[in-house]
């Protein structure tokens, strides 16, 4: 295992914020923090999100439902006071996340817009990490829009998505989110990542840490290259961005008809979730059927989609063998 240099001449300050429900996320994100943990030269600090109002793991069906038009709108709840002054100065920031209704999650979008985060962010290097089913390029737009409102340079992104097959991963996650049981049932594989994903990603927190031992944070250059952060679908683009329409423009339907958990909102989830199902059922394959009719002449497309949403860590993996055990 590389073991890294010692080049740097002070301890550096990383911060690392958190947000889980499953605790899935919060495995991952202790895999690439041990080996920051372990380096007496960095000092770690780790900031849970904790919500006014917690959100139920599992999810109650309506209560689930009845989170989409906040989310898609990016309308922030209230969180707990952030153990934060303003004047914190980090070396690096590392910032795992969820995808809620093709957004980033509600305590993630609070935590961005908090005015404390925006001066805690302002200039400093960004990595960013999502773990999700596998719909994350409308998520990590609006949050690069945030990060970017912050003043905060994006300067990696990780990506590790469920590996079971599209079709499966709508039932499995589905029945995770709403159960808390995500093994395997009718042939199909568990929801989430899977154990080597999560062990795999301790190659992130080591290459940050030589990163930050040789100064590279400070520079323009991703410090994941090379490390297969990231692979993009870009077939999954165009049902994303019609998945985003929809909600946005359902989401403010229910907003108007009342808060969350009104009554009246009631209603119209349930027709939302008939709409919902006969799009997914009918706009996600005829758009993926469509899309390998036309790749002849789409492929320049898709590959432009690609590299834009691989950006700025990649997909290659010329470093990873450095960081095996």
């Amino acid at each position: 295992m590389n073991t890294g240099t010692s080049e740097t001449l002070g301890p550096k300050n990383v911060l690392v914020i958190q947000y889980s429900q499953s605790g899935q996320l919060t495995r991952l994100t202790e895999q690439i923090a041990a080996p920051l943990r372990a380096d007496p030269r960095i000092r770690v600090q780790v900031l849970t999100l904790v919500p006014q109002k917690p959100f139920p793991f599992p999810w109650p069906f309506f209560t689930f439902l009845d989170a989409f038009p906040e989310s898609a709108h990016l309308v922030p709840p209230a969180l707990v006071p952030l153990p934060l002054t303003g004047d914190e100065d980090f070396d690096l920031i590392v910032l795992p996340y969820q995808v809620w209704f093709l957004a980033p999650s509600q305590p993630v979008t609070a935590f961005l817009k908090h005015p404390l985060a925006k001066q805690v962010l302002r200039g400093k290097p960004v990595v960013t990490v999502i773990a999700c089913r596998n719909m994350w390029l409308m998520a990590h737009d609006k949050l690069k829009g945030l990060l970017a409102d912050a003043g905060a340079r994006l300067i990696d992104n990780v990506v590790l998505t469920d590996p079971g097959p599209t079709m499966a991963t709508f039932f499995t996650t589905p029945r995770w989110v709403l159960t808390g049981n995500k093994a395997g049932f009718w042939g199909m594989p568990a929801a989430g990542l899977n154990e080597a994903q999560i062990k795999g990603s301790r190659r992130f927190g080591l290459a940050l840490r030589d990163a930050l031992a040789a100064n590279r944070e400070k520079g323009t250059q991703p410090l994941l290259a090379g490390l297969g952060a990231v692979q993009v679908e870009p077939r999954l683009y165009i049902s994303e961005r019609a998945g985003s329409r929809s909600f946005h423009v359902w989401g403010k339907l229910l907003m108007a008809a009342g808060r969350p958990g009104a009554w009246q909102r009631k209603p119209l989830l349930l027709l939302y979730v008939i709409f919902l199902i006969v799009m997914i059922i009918t706009v996600v394959p005829t758009s993926l059927a469509l899309q390998a009719l036309l790749r002849p002449f789409m492929g320049g497309w898709l590959t432009k989609i690609k590299a834009q949403f691989e950006q700025p860590s990649g997909s290659s993996t010329e470093r990873s063998h450095t960081y095996e055990d």
